[in-house]
């Protein structure tokens, strides 16, 4: 009996034995099977980061408008910086410089998207500040380019020093009128930052500097040449002893030049601001005595060269200046003016 329960006891304990070595395996493989899984999540984590990564940064660039090809130069320029970079950009404006509401319409639309930064060349200096406060709350880099705003929100704005350049505009005026007589100033707006400040820098310097020297009158033709070209008979009919004639952008230059032809005024000395396929001819042709020429495709990479730089963390200046020039038949063909013209 004894026996018979000691085998019962012997064969008992084999069978659990028996048991545990079979199941021995089992568990053995479901512990590689597990860290062959989490190593495979591990890689999909780093494959979805390093996709991030890599994602390049986006930069809407909101200029002024595409009436004049001055703003083809700076979406030239604004494109060659992302290449540089290896960033996103889109570019895009309003038809007009007048067209205030749309331009607010796209920044707003460029802010809902969330990018990384936005270079904006405001239309009216007052209007976008809003719209520019609620992209930094949201902490979207601002960079102004051309002409700034009435805010602190941009970190810098990259432009043209407006009233050193239309300064030099008046005292080449002045020289070729010979000292004394009447001028006039045609200018795109009283709202940017850029017909602001041009209009005070011609101005502010004849006042300054030249008592002989009176200027008339100024008018706004919203960049417009058709516009401009009315005002600026207007005002020539009206002044008969007018010697001299600013135009303070490309839209603004052609209405002058319009209008000295129809009237035949081959006698005014005119004066102008930007470049393009127009301006240059007159100049060569020497119906237009000269011409303050900015440097619009330095405009378009500096601004988006900032955004970049500022995402990285590098301090900016709060003006970067693109800097001008000077160009009439003289130097027209020289490689530094060539360079910075458009047509």
């Amino acid at each position: 009996m004894k026996t018979k329960k000691l085998l019962i006891t012997i064969f008992g304990l084999l069978a659990i034995a028996a048991m545990l070595v079979a199941c021995a395996p089992a568990a053995e493989e479901a512990a590689p099977a597990e860290e062959e899984t989490m190593e495979e999540e591990a890689m999909e984590e780093e494959v979805m980061e390093e996709e991030v990564m890599e994602e390049p940064l986006y930069i809407p660039v909101i200029s002024k408008g595409f009436q004049h090809a001055f703003w083809l130069a700076v979406e030239k320029g604004a494109e060659q910086a992302a290449a540089d970079y290896g960033v996103t950009i889109t570019f895009e404006g309003p038809e007009t410089e007048a067209q205030v509401d749309k331009q607010m319409d796209m920044l707003q639309a460029a802010i809902d998207k969330n990018p990384v930064g936005i270079c904006f060349a405001a239309v009216d200096s007052k209007a976008a500040v809003p719209l520019l406060e609620q992209a930094d709350e949201k902490g979207i880099i601002i960079v102004g380019f051309d002409s700034g705003v009435d805010s602190d929100v941009p970190l810098a704005t990259a432009a043209t020093d407006n009233i050193a350049a239309a300064a030099l505009a008046a005292d080449k005026m002045v020289e070729l009128i010979g000292g004394a007589g009447e001028v006039a100033v045609i200018a795109h707006d009283n709202t940017s930052r850029t017909g602001i400040d041009r209009v005070d820098g011609f101005v502010g310097q004849v006042d300054a500097e030249y008592p002989d020297v009176t200027v008339v009158d100024v008018q706004y033709g919203a960049g417009d040449h058709l516009k401009s070209t009315d005002l600026a008979k207007a005002i020539i009919q009206a002044n008969p002893d007018l010697k001299g004639f600013f135009g303070a952008n490309e839209g603004s230059i052609i209405g002058v030049l319009n209008a000295a032809t129809e009237l035949g005024r081959d006698d005014l000395v005119i004066i102008g601001y930007d470049s393009g396929q127009q301006q240059i001819a007159a100049i060569k042709s020497g119906q237009e005595d000269g011409a303050i020429t900015q440097n619009p495709i330095g405009i378009g990479y500096k601004c988006v060269e900032a955004v970049v730089k500022a995402y990285n963390g590098e301090t900016l200046d709060e003006f970067i200046d693109t800097g001008f020039m000077w160009f009439d038949a003289d130097n027209i063909d020289d490689p530094d003016i060539v360079a910075v013209l458009y047509e």
